[in-house]
């Protein structure tokens, strides 16, 4: 095969270049600026599996893919000698209403027949009480919701191991700095803002936000535009919390304990917005919802405000696989917040794609074919 180029440094991008390393082939990897300088450069790194009832094949990828996750970063880290700060530290979601804490009952239900891994079972537990006042007591009138199936990950360490790992194989190059420009998959080139043009057998295209306009430009009939972004907030807090501590999740506000003594706090989905990069007033709000609920938090200073755009496709789940217009082409893109739980699956299904076999079963709605179409 020829030298396969993957547009984008995020964590989409790395996954595809470590997985194209371990097949042997010969891969350059262009990030515009450096490496998780985008929306995965950020500091959730919440693993949130879909909710157990009305179970399909969609929450079953998920729900494998959040699974075998644990395996692939314990491959990752024996061979950098690296930590990822992964850690399955479980979720709890405190119950505000009587008629939650009755759903809850149900999914609990739902849990035991669905989130099974061979012989592994993860729980979805309803409880009257948090644990020691995680989340407080007044935030839980109707008791909580206490899942095992739910991780995290940091995310610029994940990234950062990613990239060292890549570093084993002489096949696979690295360039940061390197903006594309555009795509021109017909002829196998791509052009860089530097005035430098590339030719490639096949180009991947995990480019984030930055993805959209290069597919739109491709559109041989009028169609919709791809995708676009939603601006996240976030902030790091220092605090002395076991890092085993479960992740608190409640009507969109994530508080994710840390190693090392740190707590991330978000986020916000802006779909309007003037100052991608900037933090304001609603990540405030948003601190303020935490220390709400979690009162321990309460003098924790803030050591990082961050702000990024994350990509969301039209059709709402990640694009994935070849182009239906391109056969030079793939996109790897539109993860938006489930990006870190699936990346090392939808990565692997992109590299076998290219290699001509078939590893996984993608949902239809992934499909790239499926988002084309339904733009037009």
């Amino acid at each position: 095969m020829s030298e396969v180029l993957i547009v984008g440094g995020g964590v989409m991008g790395l996954w595809a270049a470590l997985m194209a390393g371990r097949a042997g082939i010969e891969t350059r990897l262009l990030e515009r600026k450096s490496i998780g300088a985008g929306a995965s450069g950020g500091l959730l790194g919440a693993l949130m599996p879909h909710m157990p009832d009305r179970w399909n094949a969609k929450k079953q990828f998920q729900f494998d893919a959040l699974v075998s996750l644990e395996s692939e970063i314990a491959r990752l880290e024996a061979e950098t000698g690296l930590s990822a700060g992964y850690r399955r530290s479980g979720r709890v979601m405190p119950l505000g209403r009587q008629h939650l804490h009755d759903i809850a009952l149900g999914h609990e239900q739902d849990a035991q027949r669905h989130w099974i891994a061979g012989e592994r079972c993860f729980n979805w537990h309803v409880s009257d009480v948090g644990i020691e006042g995680w989340p407080a007591a007044d935030a839980a009138p109707f008791g909580v919701v206490r899942d095992t199936l739910a991780a995290r990950v940091a995310p610029r360490s994940l990234l950062a191991t990613l990239r060292i790992a890549l570093a084993r194989f002489p096949h696979v190059r690295v360039e940061e700095g390197a903006e594309v420009s555009s795509i021109d998959p017909q002829r196998g080139q791509l052009a860089l803002a530097d005035g430098r043009a590339l030719t490639f057998g096949q180009c991947i295209l995990a480019a984030g936000v930055a993805s959209f306009p290069l597919i739109d430009r491709l559109a041989q009939r009028p169609q919709a535009p791809s995708g676009g972004a939603v601006k996240g907030q976030a902030a790091l807090l220092r605090a002395d919390i076991d890092p085993a501590s479960p992740i608190i999740f409640t009507d969109g506000l994530y508080i994710v304990p840390h190693e090392n003594g740190q707590v991330a706090v978000g986020s916000t989905s802006e779909n309007h917005f003037s100052a991608p990069f900037s933090t304001d007033a609603q990540l405030d709000a948003l601190i303020d919802r935490a220390v709400a609920l979690a009162p321990i938090l309460r003098d924790a200073p803030v050591v990082e405000r961050w702000a990024g755009l994350r990509p969301k496709a039209t059709g709402r789940e990640p694009m994935v696989g070849r182009h239906p217009d391109h056969e030079r082409l793939s996109l790897l893109t539109g993860g938006f917040k489930v990006s870190f739980g699936m990346a090392h699956v939808l990565a692997g299904f992109v590299i076998d794609e290219l290699a001509g076999r078939t590893s996984i079963e993608l949902p239809p709605s992934f499909r790239c074919e499926t988002h084309i179409a339904g733009l037009q």
